[in-house]
């Protein structure tokens, strides 16, 4: 979780895409170059472990668009694919 809140600070697409699993996986991704990513908070895990094969991660990542400030709160699930975890999935959360 924490390498693709930093890829996504660097804009670094190629990475996201390739920690995406490849069933949810887009094509390609429209990052603003506008975004600055101001912060990542972490509230809860679970799963995870070497021993399991699912995970979430619930997660606020604050960012600035212009001069719009906002907050992304969203629970992430991941899968190992491959022998690595990569994102499945999100639901946004209010």
């Amino acid at each position: 979780m924490r390498s693709r809140y930093s890829a996504y600070t660097l804009g670094n697409e190629p990475y996201l895409l390739d920690t995406w699993h490849p069933r949810t996986r887009p094509e390609t991704l429209d990052l603003d170059p506008r975004t600055s990513w101001l912060g990542l908070e972490i509230h809860a895990t679970t799963g995870g472990s070497p021993f399991d094969s699912t995970g979430t991660v619930e997660f606020s990542a604050h960012f600035r668009t212009g001069r719009r400030r906002a907050t992304l709160h969203e629970v992430s699930r991941f899968e190992t694919h491959d022998g690595r975890w990569v994102y499945l999935t999100g639901t946004e959360r209010r």
